[in-house]
């Protein structure tokens, strides 16, 4: 999560051009089942348009009576109206834009080309009314003292998102915004199609299975299994993940099959194919750049850091100054001793560090990555790791529901109970990886929490896991179990919400707060009762011996030098396309990475950008535009956190509630620093990251 995909509140304007029968339609009224769980078994691809006109068509029809309401404006009758519009259209939406993420099929891709550009003209229909935003805005401008703080903040957000979607621009500037804000959705959608099409495409067939060699026994059955699903028998196929450094070219022993690997992981999206998404990439900066102008800011980072933690591009940029140079000194550093490793006849590349790393790695700390993954089985990890640990801190238990169903035969449904019993949610796991499945993980919501509609949270985990052959287990790499633990964080913040209002439900927070929680997450991973707990061999039962623990936890402190560069060179390689201003178009996408990863002091050959411009969808298909600095900037929160819970006993019952309470709990419904502030008693210290990531001396 990455954080969560899912769609803003308030979507839709155009008719989709579908005519169908819509008397059965599953999305028409609220599921009967558990938390209104989505009833999944009776959606089709053919309810999907339909749903979706009428979702629009609905809350067209509840804003038009908000905005022509002869009785003067309240917060009732018009802030908490809002609030309850389009109910059926975020049902409808929750569900599609899940599916186009974790299960797409070419009807459902043909249905998001078709609906994007929809939902951005009815979301522009809502926040560009002025018969609406003058409402809001006399709201804004009474005694507003009589509010809880929690509404009073609604109005003020409100007020605020109406004003930065350009309803108070004039009639031909909104004319050109909606125009911009519908190309964008079109070409974001097509980035994601595209990039699922080259992802696919672009990996790698092995033909001999002794090119494999180094690969683990169900690493190579995986490749076998994925081979078979493509119709491919007797080959083996070497899937990609999203970010550029693939798993296993840390043990592929074959140095071509190794450069293979590499360059079709770099390449993806810039090939010059009917999947090339260099262009869309250059098209969408130069339309976000001519948004922020329109709507009064120099350029598209300004416009989003305004509103966020950070405030401006230049708090980012100085803490990132502060970060770069010692982690490019230690990644030199790391190099150094790789080549070391690797010899004098033979220069580092970059598909060689990993495998090299690995090496190194094993040889310094004696601890070998293909070795522990017989202890981290997925079905252990999760009940005896993941949600052991979850029980331990904040008392809640959790009950697989084999009778719901969720949108794939590979989902399960968890029920989720708080200490006391009270019903609090559902938790789906999607974990496994697949063709139609986008590559990362990340969490979704099907149903926020809300006092006001009285509903409890329905989430979902989405991972890229290797699927094995039937029957065996799923062993996890180190990286991939902390990644468990991580999205599970951003399940726990939906799944605690306690807000009145589904504007501020769950995981809705500024974007460089929402992956504080998932980062506080992973501590407990390697927490020491909790890894006992789980990491046993998935055969013998046995313990992952203590001093293989010691070595796995020292063995953290290497490779820091790579893992910060490689962040830091995609952070500052999104700030760069984004701080471009209006009437700059680039021509030379790669031309213009390049230059920027120099200009940056983050181009080094051995260490590709975590990603490069035609694989960024956290940019271009998320979120994240001028925002994937947010992770680092949250983990300068996480890791004080951290200290927090070492310096108060840890795995306590006691410190998880305090955690729940002021921080879980509160979504977008305070800010979200006065949050930080009454969980840690203090502001944030950036010390503990530096030293956690190796910068102690970055200044």
């Amino acid at each position: 999560m990455g954080a969560d995909g899912r769609r803003p509140r308030g979507l839709s304007a155009a008719p989709l051009g579908y005519r169908g029968p819509m008397a059965d339609n599953p999305f028409f009224t609220v599921s009967d089942l558990p938390y209104q769980l989505p009833p999944f078994e009776t959606i089709e691809d053919a309810h999907y348009r339909p749903a979706f006109e009428r979702g629009m068509s609905e809350q067209r029809a509840e804003v038009e009576a908000i905005a022509t309401n002869p009785d003067p404006p309240t917060f009732e009758n018009t802030v908490v109206a809002l609030e309850r519009s389009g109910q059926t259209l975020q049902r409808v939406a929750a569900v599609f834009f899940n599916l186009a993420s974790s299960d797409a099929s070419p009807e459902i891709q043909a249905i998001q080309q078709e609906v994007s550009p929809a939902l951005a003209a009815h979301s522009d229909a809502i926040h560009l009314d002025r018969r609406l935003f003058e409402r809001v805005t006399a709201l804004t401008n009474d005694d507003t003292s009589a509010l809880d703080p929690e509404s009073r903040r609604l109005l003020e957000r409100l007020h605020l998102r109406f004003v930065r979607a350009g309803a108070a621009l004039g009639d031909e500037q909104q004319a050109r915004l909606r125009e911009i804000n519908e190309e964008l959705s079109t070409l974001s959608t097509r980035f994601q199609n595209n990039l699922l099409a080259d992802t696919n495409a672009s990996a790698v067939v092995v033909d001999d299975p002794s090119q494999l060699d180094g690969l683990s026994d169900d690493a190579v059955a995986a490749a076998a299994q994925a081979a078979s699903d493509r119709g491919l028998d007797g080959t083996y196929v070497l899937t990609l993940v999203l970010p550029s450094n693939q798993p296993a070219l840390a043990s592929l022993t074959d140095r071509d099959l190794r450069e293979r690997l590499h360059r079709a992981s770099v390449e993806r999206g810039a090939n010059g194919n009917e999947h090339d998404n260099g262009e869309i990439a250059a098209r969408m900066v130069t339309l976000r750049a001519e948004r922020a102008a329109l709507l009064g800011y120099p350029d598209h980072a300004t416009y989003v850091l305004e509103d966020s933690t950070a405030g401006s591009p230049g708090a980012v940029h100085d803490m990132l100054a502060r970060l770069t140079p010692a982690a490019v000194a230690n990644a030199r550093a790391e190099a150094a001793r790789l080549q070391e490793a690797v010899g004098d006849e033979i220069e580092l590349r970059a598909w060689d560090w990993s495998f090299y790393s690995e090496q190194v790695q094993r040889a310094t700390y004696d601890i070998d990555g293909a070795q522990l993954r017989p202890y981290f089985e997925l079905e252990r990890v999760l009940r005896d790791g993941v949600f052991y640990a979850a029980s331990r801190l904040y008392g809640v238990t959790f009950t697989e529901r084999t009778d719901l169903s969720g949108y794939h035969p590979e989902v399960r449904v968890f029920e989720v109970f708080d200490e006391d019993g009270t019903p609090l949610g559902l938790f789906l796991g999607d974990f496994f990886t697949r063709d139609s499945k986008r590559g990362g993980a990340w969490m979704n919501t099907f149903v926020d929490q809300s006092t006001l509609l009285g509903t409890k949270p329905v989430v979902v985990n989405n991972l890229n896991i290797p699927r094995p052959p039937d029957g065996e287990p799923a062993l996890l790499t180190f990286d991939e179990v902390r990644t468990l633990f991580h999205e599970f964080g951003h399940s726990l913040h939906g799944l605690f919400s306690d807000v009145t209002y589904p504007t501020f439900s769950g995981t809705s927070v500024f974007r460089d707060f929402v992956e504080f929680p998932s980062q506080v997450n992973e501590m407990w991973a390697v927490h020491p009762e909790v890894l006992e707990n789980y990491a046993r061999h998935y055969r013998a039962g046995e313990p992952l011996p203590q001093e293989q623990v010691r070595r796995l936890l020292d063995s953290r402190e290497w490779g820091q030098g790579f893992k910060t560069t490689e962040y830091l060179a995609a952070s500052l390689l999104d700030l760069a396309w984004h701080e471009t201003a209006n009437g700059q178009h680039v021509d030379d996408v790669s031309g213009f990475e390049a230059a920027a990863l120099q200009r940056a002091g983050v181009a080094l050959d051995t260490i590709p950008p975590r990603y490069r411009t035609t694989y960024f969808a956290h940019i271009f298909d998320g979120d994240y535009s001028a925002g994937y600095y947010s992770y680092i900037w949250s983990e300068v929160l996480d890791a004080d956190t951290v200290e927090w819970f070492e310096e108060n006993g840890g795995l306590l019952r006691e410190n998880g509630e305090h955690f729940r309470r002021t921080l879980l709990s509160r979504g977008g419904s305070v800010d979200p620093m006065v949050a930080f502030r009454e969980f840690r008693g203090a502001q944030p210290r950036i010390e503990p990251l530096l030293k956690r990531r190796g910068l102690d001396g970055a200044d």
